[in-house]
């Protein structure tokens, strides 16, 4: 079918044709642009705007397709895109009546709506990764309760904190990352299907009905902004650069750990390599690369604002290139997370070099400060004053932790102008002492065992209120009495309804026997 053969005179040059084509990007909203025709073209019926029997047949010739593929639609430069392939399809097994599909229904909201779908399924697709990933860090750090580790500043030793904490603090970040794609789908899953090519039909169409068919929550009750609206594109990418960002956070500390100079952590060897000359090599490669390839997505983030921000409404050919760098950013987040989620899982810590560095170079400091506050009601910048002299005398002698006595302290103190304090040893080695200095740290949202354990609670109990939200048969078995009803003619290989369910919008409806709509 050529669009052009009624207003233009002549066909696009083969090289504008190839320019102008979306065909390489649009495999992925395949079975979407299906969807959408099929909810369309109920519709149509439903409302008595085509004749039943034209819109049965383009129904089956829908439902064949789907069962066909993607390899059966014939691409020739007449064909611009996926919608016009998959019309010319529906053309060849029934005839000119193919051309009713297209009634009260523009590409404009068609492709709008076709990128909803697809981007919807992403998103949750994505969220799921991110809880798996959530599940395995708390299970990890139900292993390091106990185990000491050093927690930086600047990159410089700062307290000791545990295992444990540190990788529940990676799933609080991951947490909003999950959030904020949880309230970005709001905003994705709106219906623009019947806004047309700006301003709807004159045709007597049901968009309540598409918009229930496809699972939407709404339909946008502007047509312009329907058709012209991306910014749920915007919103989506910039969620996947923050997850990116969190992941290659992540990597930059696997990298460091796995240094001999810091000696936190063995790689697996499955995610790393050696070199071409050096044979004692083990390069953490894959997180390299991991931390590499984040960047991208905020590159597309970029040049997805960038297009967008001198479009005037409403449908400029202009959104055709957005999707390209959509499906990017989101092929390259969600293999970046699948694969950083194996990768520090798989990371086997040096509990003995993490008690090492949680024990030296005084990062217990505030503690002894603390005790100093407490228990001789002395201001806390005094305190600090005589703890910091302590460290740079002690550092300057050679002097370690345990050298640190009642009379070293009282001495540094005269020194400073200060009375002595009279503390008690054992209290000033506990103080001190790594392991005791985090079981203090009894705060909620702290380092010991207690409130870390109260933490694991906490998320797992949000991991299995959302992860049984994405239980197709909990929501099945829990919505089957709200049914969307309607009353369908029977016809063979057509007509047998069987439930099909939204599992965002935990609505059930009985449709045609397609595993298509949702």
């Amino acid at each position: 079918m050529n669009l052009r053969s009624g207003r233009l005179k002549t066909e696009m040059t083969d090289e504008a044709a190839e320019y102008t084509s979306s065909l390489e990007f649009d495999k992925i909203i395949f079975e979407a642009d299906i969807k959408t025709n099929f909810a369309h073209t109920l519709m149509l019926k439903e409302e008595n705007i085509i004749d039943s029997e034209i819109a049965d047949n383009i129904l089956g010739a829908l439902d064949q397709l789907k069962e066909d593929g993607y390899n059966e639609l014939v691409f020739d430069p007449s064909v611009e895109d996926i919608h016009m392939a998959i019309e010319n399809y529906v053309t060849d097994k029934i005839g000119p009546t193919a051309g009713f599909m297209h009634t009260a229904k523009s590409r404009n909201d068609q492709v709008a709506t076709d990128v909803r779908l697809v981007l919807r399924d992403k998103i949750t697709e994505t969220q799921i990764g991110i809880l798996e990933f959530m599940e395995g860090l708390v299970e990890k750090a139900g292993e390091h309760l106990e185990t000491v580790f050093i927690g930086y500043t600047h990159l410089q030793h700062a307290q000791p904190i545990t295992i444990a904490h540190h990788l529940m603090a990676h799933v609080q970040a991951l947490k909003r990352d999950y959030e904020r794609l949880e309230d970005t789908y709001k905003r994705v899953n709106l219906n623009p299907l019947g806004s047309a090519a700006m301003t709807t039909t004159s045709f007597p169409i049901n968009r309540q009905l598409t918009t229930d068919l496809l699972g939407f929550d709404a339909y946008l009750e502007n047509s312009m902004d329907g058709v012209s609206s991306r910014d749920f594109i915007s919103e989506t990418v910039f969620d996947l650069s923050a997850l990116c960002t969190t992941l290659s956070k992540i990597c930059e500390e696997l990298i460091l750990w796995s240094t001999y100079e810091f000696g936190i952590i063995e790689m697996a060897d499955e995610y790393s390599s050696t070199s071409s000359i050096m044979p004692q090599k083990k390069n953490p490669d894959v997180a390299e690369l991991a931390r590499a390839k984040s960047t991208i997505v905020n590159g597309e983030l970029v040049t997805i604002l960038t297009i967008l921000k001198a479009i005037p409404y409403t449908y400029n050919r202009d959104l055709q290139e957005i999707t390209p760098h959509l499906w990017n950013a989101v092929k390259v987040t969600q293999d970046t997370l699948s694969i950083v989620t194996k990768m520090l899982l798989s990371v086997k810590f040096n509990e003995e070099r993490c008690l090492e560095l949680a024990g030296t170079n005084f990062a217990t400091a505030t503690d002894l400060a603390d005790i100093m506050v407490r228990e001789k009601q002395i201001p806390f910048r005094t305190a600090h004053k005589i703890v910091g002299r302590i460290v740079n005398e002690a550092t300057a002698s050679g002097l370690k932790e345990s050298d640190i006595t009642s009379e070293y302290i009282d001495d540094i103190a005269s020194e400073l102008g200060f009375e002595k304090l009279g503390l008690e040893d054992d209290l000033v080695q506990k103080a001190l002492n790594p392991l005791e200095n985090v079981k203090m740290r009894t705060v909620p949202g702290g380092p010991s065992p207690a409130m870390v354990e109260i933490a694991r609670d906490n998320i797992k109990e949000f991991l299995n209120e959302e992860l049984l939200k994405n239980d197709p048969d909990f929501i099945k078995n829990l919505y089957k009495s709200d049914c969307y009803k309607y009353d369908y003619p029977e016809k063979q290989g057509i007509m047998d309804p069987e439930y099909i369910f939204s599992d965002r919008r935990l609505l059930i409806i009985p449709v045609y026997n397609l595993e298509m709509l949702f």
